[in-house]
């Protein structure tokens, strides 16, 4: 039996995809209780446990600090865990006898000029460390994996894919179930959606442009709904959005609470996910376990997540966006299959999968 310590302090801090593979992570691992004791690191300001049946513990140090790997290694030196699993892929200089770390993705790699100028520092600056550091390492998707083996020389079979999982509450929700949600947001019955951090990476300039073409096709199209939190040159996204010509259609929301979610994604025409780069993609998978057509890019990890669900799209070809947006709004008999398929499809995505190929990653760095 090992001791293993995860590292959840960035739950505090994050509610997007990292800080979801946390939580699906440690809630598999209860349901599976593998034969280890497991202890979660949560920030000293939490104020609610991760795990009813895991032992916790608080630690001073935030995520991304400047000397979070010597100071986490500091308060975590008397834990004696035998293996820390850090999440967010920055391990610390000595988090325990062995570490495990997931790379979600190598976005600040692929395009740095959609980031600021500190973070790709502050990014470019642990990779190479906490990946030497690694006994194992956890990728998302094959599409990150090839990426380190690509980009950064990770010996392929250092490296286990583990593609995450979609929570039981992501269901197709009744036009009823949806409404208090809709109307809390003040949004319309009906319409296009995204979802995903506002920066640049997600090309949400694109995204309204093809909108744009398919307003001149079709003006009664419905409205476009942008919902998530700022991310990166969040100003200046803004401003490239307004100067496209269609903010009267946009329905920009920053503030939807995660419970509302499944509501938000039951109601859509279709989810469009126009990214440049993904690591995975959960928005997408969690559009398809609601029964929502998806359309994203063909691009990185993008293609793993929905299979011959919906759309390919290319992100740099505004055409090619405009004809999936005209299909999802026009072909009601095709749309009708691919909600079919995409409740088909999210259900062989389960956390219990996920973590079982982590405790294997687990064994491997302990032997």
């Amino acid at each position: 039996m090992a001791h293993i310590g995860i590292d959840a302090r960035l739950t505090h801090y994050r509610v997007g995809g990292i800080s979801r593979y946390i939580r699906g992570l440690i809630s598999a691992f209860e349901q599976l209780q593998p034969p280890h004791t497991f202890t979660i690191v949560q920030s000293r300001k939490s104020r609610r446990r991760l795990s009813a049946r895991f032992q916790s513990v608080s630690a001073w140090t935030p995520p991304h600090h400047p000397l979070e790997r010597a100071a986490l290694s500091l308060e975590l030196a008397r834990r004696r865990f035998d293996l820390l699993h850090s999440p967010d892929f920055i391990a610390p200089l000595r988090g325990g006898r062995r570490h495990v770390i997931t790379v979600h993705d190598l976005s600040f790699i692929h395009y740095p000029e959609y980031i600021t100028a500190e973070s790709r520092r502050y990014y470019n600056g642990q990779i190479q460390t906490s990946l030497r550091r690694a006994d194992h390492i956890l990728a998302d998707s094959e599409a990150t994996k090839r990426d380190l083996i690509d980009i950064l020389a990770v010996p392929a079979d250092d490296i286990s894919v583990h593609m995450l999982g979609v929570d039981a509450r992501f269901t197709p929700q009744g036009k009823a179930a949806c409404e208090p949600a809709l109307r809390a947001l003040d949004l319309p019955d009906c319409y296009l959606l995204f979802v995903g951090t506002l920066e640049p990476r997600k090309n949400l300039v694109g995204l309204a442009r093809a909108y744009r073409e398919l307003k001149l096709e079709y003006p009664d199209a419905p409205k476009l709904v942008i919902a998530g939190r700022p991310g990166w040159h969040y100003d200046q996204l803004m401003s490239d959005l307004d100067a496209v010509g269609v903010s009267a259609d946009l329905l920009i929301r920053e503030s939807v609470a995660d419970a509302q979610l499944p509501a938000l994604y039951s109601r859509a025409l279709a989810l469009i996910t126009p990214s440049f780069y993904e690591g995975f993609g959960l928005t997408a998978l969690e559009a398809m376990a609601c029964g929502t057509t998806p359309i994203v890019s063909r691009v990185a990890s993008l293609p793993e997540i929905v299979g011959d669900v919906g759309l390919l799209v290319d992100p740099h070809d505004i055409g090619s966006m405009v004809e999936a947006l005209a299909r999802a709004l026009t072909d009601s008999q095709w749309r009708q299959r691919q909600e079919q398929a995409a409740l088909r499809r999210a259900a062989g995505f389960r956390w219990s999968d996920t973590a079982r190929v982590a405790l294997d990653g687990y064994e491997r760095a302990l032997n």
